[in-house]
């Protein structure tokens, strides 16, 4: 008998007869003799309307209040998912996160889960039940309800099938898998049958589909992690360790073209040149709660100042152009300039990081496109432009094709 944690997104429960198929494709996992856990989003775009909702009556909702407020929604999707599994004659039994032993830090918002205690789960197991979960969400140590933002549930089923040490954690949306670039954006791109937690983990953290939290956890607990769509029975895509076996020369050097949107760029003019400024500088962003992602430093001629440009997501940059403002006097700066029309497209791919030439690639492919870069990024197997975010498509498009994804298919 194989355990199973399968998640199912807003998108796959939007509305009763999605939820009822939901319950049927259950259904057709346990009388298969499996057992089965399920995490769930909230309906549809419940969540944003929640947001809206809230900020209706409050210019500011207090993080708190906003959490407890926005967990409602996965309860909902839960309770009814075990009601038409009941209906369809099967005991079911939803647990909220805290009942399913989902333990966070105090960050409402964006916590991050400190523990899994899956003692309540295994026992209704053991029960024979089938045991749905409210994802997004868990217990802080004072008792309050916290959130894990946006993508939380993914994060929520692969640390439960890391507790659980379940056979796999089975990912199903509205997408049928990991593809070399988005199928919206890119007619042509591929569906990977199988991809490694490393080049995920850069895909995922430049736009992809996955929470690039829950690609960390799978690849530190080596959880499988299967996605595939829940409208359909086409095959999805593994994510898992990666084959040592495989040839080097015989992998496509890169596996994927990722994109972000609202990108927004900061650029602290006049900062001086010596040791603790950058820290001073990014310490209170991150006490924030802002996550910084390109960080560029120029150094002036006569090596006494510096410019240090950085981007945030554009939602974020109200935010850190407060805390700018409140250091410029101490730190003796400058202007602070901001652009939030910006966006990042990637080349991801692990054949990469010992074969020279695919920096040049991309950025004569930009150039010959008439795209122009704004700052760049590399790590080993990942390079990032920031470019215009009208760009951002075409961008995908001519990437996808001048490194021959179009033929990966």
């Amino acid at each position: 008998m194989a355990l199973y944690v399968h998640k199912y997104g807003g998108s796959s429960v939007a509305d009763a007869a999605k939820i009822v198929n939901v319950a049927r494709r259950l259904a057709d996992v346990y009388d298969a003799g499996h057992q089965i856990v399920t995490v769930v989003s909230a309906m549809g775009d419940t969540t944003d309307e929640l947001i809206d909702l809230a900020r209706t009556v409050s210019n500011e909702p207090d993080p708190r209040e906003l959490d407890l407020l926005l967990s409602t929604g996965e309860l909902v999707s839960i309770t009814l998912l075990s009601m038409a599994l009941r209906n369809l004659g099967y005991d079911a039994i939803s647990l909220s996160g805290p009942q399913a032993g989902i333990r966070t830090d105090s960050a409402y918002g964006r916590a991050r889960i400190s523990e899994v205690d899956p003692e309540r789960v295994r026992r209704e197991l053991a029960e024979g039940r089938l045991v749905i979960v409210a994802g997004f969400q868990g217990l802080a140590p004072d008792e309050d309800i916290t959130t894990l933002g946006r993508g939380g549930s993914d994060t929520t089923a692969v640390a439960l099938a890391a507790a659980l040490q379940a056979d796999r954690c089975d990912i199903y949306t509205d997408v049928a898998g990991i593809y070399t670039a988005d199928p919206r954006v890119v007619g042509k791109a591929a569906k990977l049958a199988a991809v490694g937690y490393e080049e995920m983990l850069e895909l995922a953290a430049a736009g992809a589909k996955m929470h690039p939290r829950s690609i960390e956890l799978g690849a530190v607990y080596n959880v499988p992690i299967y996605v595939a769509s829940s409208f359909t029975d086409a095959p999805g895509t593994l994510i898992h360790n990666a084959s040592d076996d495989e040839p080097m020369e015989d992998r496509i050097k890169v596996t994927g073209i990722a994109y972000q949107t609202n990108v927004a760029k900061v650029t602290v003019c006049g900062v001086a040149d010596q040791p603790g400024v950058a820290a001073a500088l990014f310490e209170p962003l991150a006490s924030a709660g802002i996550s910084v992602d390109t960080i560029v430093q120029n150094t002036s001629a006569d090596r006494m100042t510096t410019d240090i440009s950085f981007t945030v997501a554009a939602a974020d940059l109200p935010r850190a152009l407060r805390e700018m403002a409140g250091l410029q006097a101490t730190l003796g700066a400058g202007q602070v300039i901001s652009d939030h029309t910006l966006a990042s497209v990637s080349v991801v791919g692990s054949g990469m990081q010992n074969t020279p030439g695919y920096a040049s690639r991309m950025f004569r492919i930009l150039a010959d496109g008439g795209i122009n870069i704004d700052m760049i990024t590399t790590s080993e197997i990942r390079i990032s432009c920031i470019i215009s975010q009208d760009k951002a498509h075409e961008a995908v498009r001519l990437l996808h094709e001048g490194f021959a994804l179009d033929e990966a298919g």
